[in-house]
């Protein structure tokens, strides 16, 4: 019973990585910490904690933009970066 629910939870905390990851600081502090703390007690809380003020303090985000230009043949073309 006590494998399924740490299972369970260990799930959890996976899907809710990409929220996580694009929350502010103060939220990804609050994530880490309650996720460390259902696995792992106290010490658990902590690193969680330090780990989701990092994942979530900085903007990790990538955009892709679109570049264009003309070849020699005078011919539009675009790629995305």
């Amino acid at each position: 019973m006590r494998s399924i629910l740490k299972a369970s939870i260990l799930v959890l905390t996976l899907t809710a990585m990409p929220f996580a990851a694009q929350a502010g600081t103060l939220e990804g502090v609050a994530i880490g910490a309650g996720s460390g703390a259902l696995i792992a007690g106290p010490p658990g809380a902590v690193v969680g904690g330090v780990i989701g003020g990092v994942v979530g303090g900085p903007n990790i985000v990538r955009h892709r933009h679109r570049h264009c230009w003309t070849n020699g043949s005078g011919n539009r073309r675009c790629a995305w970066r």
